[in-house]
């Protein structure tokens, strides 16, 4: 069976980081594996008698299809069906690409937090850094669509980098648990030296928050109800007598938004792990057609000091979080319609999640910002799909 075709862009340097899928050139450099060869190191779940088609080609054909805006099992089915011969050589396809019925067993077998492992090592080292740190907002959502015979609903937790937008992990939440055990487990397969975490009120939790530093990494957390004695500590801060670090006003849809953004450092402990600065948020919505006006105050307690990053810095990474709910979930619901879904069988809801998920990142990575019309420009022409695989 034809092996996969090579690219320069497979010997890109990268820098240092976790666990790596790379190799050592004569100069000492290391060398990024590329998307394919990544695939091919994925644990095929299936008996070796019978088997027509390698993991890796199944994987590869179903990526391009996602590239190409394919949504379900026979989308990717018909997408291989009408490529060229020629061109399917190129993703590693023999005489005749897989049918409708394999890529559904593969991907309903395939274990997809396994499938997820893989691909984030790869994809932390694509990763940017802003101002010499990743920052990464971790964040869940249910596939409403994916129910299984019990009707539970498929819960994911993911980690975006603020910076790239790529996906950098993803795992299932259990029906049994919530995210908060979920995230402490994850971040410990992750190398989050000198990183800033940041996730919402729910992980506002002390074992995570020394999870967090114990691994050399730093938190950035909201701080609302379910934490009410710290919360009424930060909002007893002597903040009348703390001048404000900035004012800022937007100005849209008939109304106007003031934030003012205040922060201190922390002389003596609050009795969470590594607090080193408080920051006090309030933004202020004036309603000019209905005369109403509105007043919201968001406490955030970071690890970050002075230092490491000034307020205004932390204010703007914990604005940024909110990158994975518009530049991911929304991205998943309103372009791959993934609420929408009917596939629920094994692991193929969290699988096909995952290929949205890389989708997504390479289009990023590649520059693309509207990832719709990202879609439907690689669906116009079978060799781009190809091309940006071959790429990374």
């Amino acid at each position: 069976m034809p092996a996969f075709s090579s690219s320069p862009a497979l010997q890109t340097p990268i820098e240092s980081g976790p666990a790596q899928p790379a190799s050592v050139t004569d100069a000492g450099s290391p060398v990024l594996q590329g998307l394919l060869e990544v695939l091919t190191d994925v644990v095929d779940p299936r008996k070796r008698r019978g088997v027509r088609h390698r993991l890796a080609v199944v994987l590869a054909i179903a990526l391009a299809a996602t590239l190409a805006g394919a949504r379900s099992f026979t989308a990717i089915a018909e997408w291989a069906t009408d490529v060229p011969a020629g061109a399917l050589v190129r993703l590693g396809v023999g005489r005749r690409p897989p049918s409708e019925s394999t890529i559904r067993r593969v991907l309903q077998r395939l274990p997809g937090d396994v499938f997820d492992e893989k691909i984030s090592a790869w994809m932390w080292l694509r990763t940017s850094t802003i101002s010499g740190r990743r920052v990464i907002a971790f964040d869940g959502k249910t596939v409403k669509g994916a129910k299984d015979t019990a009707g539970k609903l498929v819960h994911l937790l993911s980690g975006l980098c603020q910076r790239s937008k790529a996906v950098l992990a993803q795992v299932a939440v259990g029906a049994k648990t919530n995210e908060i055990p979920v995230l402490a487990a994850l971040l410990g397969t992750l190398d989050i030296t000198n990183a800033v975490i940041t996730a919402d009120a729910m992980h506002c939790q002390r074992d995570t928050a020394q999870i967090i530093r114990d691994r050399g990494g730093h938190y950035i957390l909201t701080v609302k109800a379910n934490q009410p004695t710290l919360r009424k500590r930060l909002k007893s801060l002597p903040w009348k007598d703390i001048p404000s670090m900035s004012v800022t006003r937007e100005r849209g849809h008939g109304r106007q938004d003031t934030r003012t953004l205040k922060a201190t450092e922390l002389t003596t402990g609050i009795g969470f792990p590594g607090a080193a600065q408080v920051l006090r948020l309030t933004r202020t919505r004036t309603n000019r057609k209905a005369g109403k006006r509105t007043r919201e105050t968001i406490y955030a307690i970071t690890s970050l000091t002075v230092t490491d990053a000034g307020p205004e810095q932390i204010a703007t990474w914990l604005r940024g979080h909110w990158s994975i709910e518009n530049g991911l979930h929304w991205v998943r619901d309103v372009t791959y319609d993934e609420d929408r879904c009917q596939i629920r069988t094994g692991h193929a809801p969290q699988v096909m999640a995952s290929l949205r998920n890389i989708a997504i990142s390479l289009f990023r990575l590649a520059g693309h910002t509207n990832i719709a019309a990202a879609c439907r420009h690689h669906a116009r022409d079978f060799n781009r799909p190809i091309e940006l695989l071959l790429t990374y």
